[in-house]
């Protein structure tokens, strides 16, 4: 017989598969109907997405998509030369042994903003490794903000996380991700599980920008100084482009202290064309308004643009 915890997520798999159905395609005939997936087998999602400019206009002239990973209309907060694209993760929820992989393309001097209407899940393992691959692709004088909401990893997952970004010449982009472990805001903690992040960064080829991380649940690193700290948020914004000007930067830092009432830690750098802000503390909401202020002072300086919050985030 099934824990409550077990049917709970076996509900959710049959819950989760049903509405995925749609997206996905059998060799079938229409008389016999779509042939549902197991309800117990992994989720394979997969999306790809080609911007490019075409008279001063980036318009979305790929998608392709299997599985529940999609996207809403493209939309044009800033003017026609910036094309906006909402990211539709699974509903429910990422589980144990599910697998998303995203593809961008921004083409020469396509600009491109991806987002989310809300914020990520990872629940718990079950004994199965949950993987997400996301590959950007910024060609010459392009430029791409990858700025998703929260993501919140559940007590016992097992997650391997990687991103990589290629920049052609002149190319830009700014990302943003706040990573919360544990549902602090039900009480619960980040005990057991496991997390590995890898984020690479190439221009023309060549390697400018390399971190990982491998995460344990209750271990040491989630107190130490090197690690989190003792705290159960870390917001990271990387951004690759124009040099920023050094009184942003102290700016950046002045109002993180204000933002945050001291409560967390918050550092930028500059390294030639790269800035790195980061903070750690212990609320999202903090992360997000600390996040914003430094994305609203680096995004006019670095693509030219006002500093604009995505509607989705307001909703």
């Amino acid at each position: 017989m099934q824990s409550g915890n077990n049917q709970k997520d076996a509900e959710s798999r049959r819950n989760r598969n049903a509405g995925a159905s749609v997206h996905r395609l059998y060799p079938m005939a229409h008389s016999m109907g779509p042939r549902l997936p197991e309800p117990d087998k992994p989720l394979r999602a997969r999306l790809s997405l080609d911007f490019q400019h075409d008279a001063g206009k980036t318009r979305l002239v790929g998608k392709d998509h299997f599985g529940p990973l999609l996207v809403q209309k493209p939309f044009y907060p800033d003017g026609p030369d910036m094309c906006q694209a909402v990211i539709i993760h699974p509903p429910g929820g990422v589980v144990g042994g599910d697998n998303l992989e995203i593809a961008v393309k921004a083409g020469r001097l396509a600009n491109a903003q991806i987002t989310t209407p809300g914020a990520a899940k990872w629940y718990k393992a079950n004994g199965h490794v949950s993987q997400q691959g996301i590959k950007l692709d910024i060609g010459a004088g392009g430029a791409l903000e990858w700025v998703p909401q929260e993501t919140i990893f559940f007590d016992n997952v097992h997650v391997e996380l990687d991103h990589q970004v290629l920049l052609q010449k002149e190319a830009s982009y700014i990302g943003c991700e706040i990573l919360c472990f544990g549902r602090t805001a039900s009480g619960e903690s980040f005990t057991d599980g496991q997390i590995a992040q890898r984020t690479s960064i190439r221009r023309d080829g060549k390697l400018i920008w390399f971190e990982q991380i491998r995460l344990r649940g209750g271990s040491p690193a989630m107190k130490n100084p090197l690690g989190l700290g003792g705290h159960t948020i870390c917001a990271t914004l990387i951004a690759v482009g124009k040099p920023v000007p050094a009184e942003l930067l102290n700016e950046a830092r002045e109002n993180a202290v204000e933002i945050s009432d001291r409560r967390g830690d918050f550092g930028i750098s500059q390294l030639t064309s790269l800035v790195v802000a980061r903070y750690l503390g212990n609320s999202s909401e903090i992360a997000r308004r600390v996040m914003l202020n430094s994305w609203g002072l680096i995004r006019p300086a670095m693509l030219g643009r006002q500093a604009m919050v995505p509607r989705m985030w307001n909703t």
